[in-house]
Parts: C-alpha cells; sequence; structure tokens
C-alpha cells in the first residue's frame, strides 16, 4: 500500500513553488486567514466541522492545485464537490493503513495540500516531524481534529444556524456557521466570523451575524444546531 501511496505522490508532485507561498481560498475565507489564504509550509489545524475543511480545500484544488484527504474515512466526494472542492484535483485516502505517519509523510512529498485526520493518540515526535516535511517541502497540512498538539494557525467551528424549514414543510437550504482563527505570528490576533457552509443557492459565503430566513419558503425560520 506504501509503494502505491508513494507512486500516487510522485504523480502529483507540485511542479511551482516560486512565487506561490500562499495558496489561494475561497472569498468567504480571507478575511479568516494570515495574509489571506493557505501559506506554504505551515500547518493549519481545523476542528469542529469536517464541512469547514472541505471548504478550505475547495479554493487550492479549484485553482488548479493537487489536494488530498487521509485518514477521514466518513469524507466522501458527493460532499466535497457540494462545498466546491473540484474533484479532478482531489484525492481520498480513507485508510493510511499501520504506519500512520510514514503514509502522510509520503503524500506530503507529492501534495500542495495534505488533510489529515487526527489519531486517538498522536504521538508528539510524529507530529512535529510531519510539520516540519511539510514546512520542508513547501506543503500546507491541514489536520481535522483537536488532539494535533502544536499548529501555526487553529480554525475552530462554533455553533450552526440551518435554514430553510417552515411551519411542517420544506427542507434545510442553507448553514450559517460561526468560525474563529488563532494561532502565531499573522494569526496571533484572534479573528471571527460567520460563514455560509453552504448558503441558500449553495456557495460558501461570508454571513452576517444575523443568518436571514429564506424568502422563498413561506413561514421558514432558523433552527439552531
Amino acid at each position: 500500500m506504501l509503494q502505491a501511496l508513494k507512486e500516487l505522490a510522485d504523480r502529483h508532485r507540485p511542479v511551482s513553488m516560486a512565487g506561490e507561498r500562499t495558496l489561494p481560498v475561497l472569498d468567504a475565507w480571507r478575511p479568516l486567514l494570515p495574509g489571506g489564504g493557505l501559506r506554504r509550509g505551515a500547518t493549519v489545524a481545523i476542528s469542529g466541522s469536517t464541512a469547514v475543511l472541505l471548504a478550505v480545500l475547495a479554493g487550492p484544488s479549484k485553482a488548479g492545485l493537487w489536494c488530498v484527504a487521509v485518514g477521514v474515512p466518513w469524507l466522501g466526494s458527493v460532499a466535497a464537490a457540494e462545498l466546491g472542492v473540484a474533484l479532478e484535483r482531489f484525492a481520498l485516502v480513507p485508510d493510511p493503513g499501520r504506519d500512520w505517519a510514514t503514509t502522510v509523510a509520503a503524500l506530503i512529498d507529492g501534495f500542495d495540500v495534505v488533510a489529515v485526520g487526527v489519531p486517538p493518540r498522536i504521538r508528539a515526535g510524529d507530529a512535529r516531524r510531519l510539520a516540519a516535511r511539510a514546512r520542508e517541502r513547501g506543503a500546507v497540512l491541514l489536520p481535522l481534529g483537536e488532539g494535533w498538539p502544536a499548529a501555526d494557525v487553529r480554525v475552530r467551528a462554533g455553533p450552526s444556524r440551518w435554514v430553510g424549514l417552515g411551519d411542517g414543510h420544506g427542507h434545510l437550504q442553507g448553514r450559517s456557521l460561526a468560525v474563529s482563527v488563532e494561532g502565531r505570528g499573522e494569526a496571533a490576533r484572534p479573528r471571527r466570523a460567520q460563514v455560509w457552509l453552504p448558503s441558500l443557492d449553495e456557495q460558501v459565503l461570508a454571513a452576517p451575524a444575523r443568518a436571514p430566513t429564506d424568502a422563498s419558503t413561506p413561514g421558514a425560520r432558523r433552527l439552531s444546531a
């Protein structure tokens, strides 16, 4: 399996580094992330929402950069596409095998952005080595979960509001999610915002603090999640 992953990484190895130190993200994330994007070599830990992870991956993949998610078996391509991920530039490795750290390191060598599900008992030494490898290779490492011991930036999803349901009818159409970002260096000042994941027209957008009701659904009301 490891050899197959190395071959996958070799096929997708980034070919350009100079002048591309910050990877693009969707407009909704620019005010939240230091430098308005994902800095090459950075570790950006995401917790509280798989949807946030996918929405962060959407920008680089749409820009033609290669992204991979490893060790996140519940993540599917349909959900990724709905949040804007370009599937032709996105790989899924649900099971990294027993040698988790070696598998992730091989993928860091070949992909621009590597999202990784954090194991229940991750060793601090493994985390440090993977973060160092990402810095060396110019990849962006996106650990998913609270267990990552250190990160340059931490993105946390908070309370959300769903819209679209009326009195006994309708269906969920959009979700406004609170997101907070903090970290080191440029990210030392905490930043917070509401983000639609997705909006009523199925986009990822910055949202006002108060989620609007859906005018197309009579009697629509917000649901707190």
